[in-house]
């Protein structure tokens, strides 16, 4: 799947005043700047059942390739049609480094979920806007032997935090098939909405299928 309060600060100082112009300062923050410059502060916390977030990185292709491998089957029905290059370190590493690119560009941010000593799901803010729109869509998985903990829950909640409090954002949408309970379930815990359906929207285990829109409105 492609499937995060409180209104604004400072809006009723008059203008001109000291904390009008902060106010007016941090607008233009959350407007400018671009998600790269805050890579670097990404925490790394502890998720439920000893899971961990990070950045990825591109050492990564080898777990990830694994991981991809042990849920091709789970995976399949919610996901584009992936040729068997995809489920290797080669095709990891190229993929890899295109998203790594959308970081330093400012457009995505790709984190993997960890276990042990490897990797169990990723979760990725990925077509950041900025300008007026300041939105990002968020996607995820996990890996099918920790489903049901609250692993891509509280993964979840790490990157709402992350894209409100670092990256200024003020809005995060998802999309989801209408019968993906799962992360229906997940998106719902995150106090998404519903804000439409979109027929025919992406191309997913070679159809093309209506999905469920959801926003979460950050500030």
């Amino acid at each position: 799947m492609r499937p995060a309060g409180g209104k604004g600060q400072a809006g009723a100082t008059a203008p001109g005043g000291a904390a009008g112009h902060h106010a007016e300062s941090t607008q233009r923050w959350r407007f400018l700047v671009p998600a790269v410059h805050y890579s670097c502060r990404v925490p790394r916390p502890t998720l439920p059942s000893g899971g961990g977030l990070r950045l990825l990185e591109p050492s990564d292709a080898e777990a990830l390739a694994r991981a991809y491998r042990q849920n091709r089957e789970q995976l399949e029905p919610w996901e584009p049609l992936r040729d068997d290059a995809f489920f290797t370190e080669e095709g990891q590493t190229e993929r890899i480094a295109g998203m790594l690119g959308g970081l330093a560009a400012g457009t995505d941010v790709p984190w993997v979920l960890t276990a042990g000593d490897g990797i169990a799901g990723t979760i990725t803010l990925s077509g950041i806007v900025r300008g007026p729109f300041l939105n990002a869509h968020v996607g995820y998985w996990v890996d099918r032997r920790l489903q049901g903990r609250g692993l891509c829950s509280a993964a979840l909640g790490e990157v709402l935090r992350y894209a409100r409090d670092t990256l200024g954002l003020h809005r995060v949408q998802a999309s989801v098939l209408p019968h993906n309970a799962p992360s229906i379930a997940v998106l719902e815990k995150a106090a998404f909405t519903v804000i439409g359906l979109a027929p025919s929207y992406l191309c997913i285990a070679g159809d093309w299928q209506d999905h469920t829109l959801y926003q979460r409105l950050l500030y």
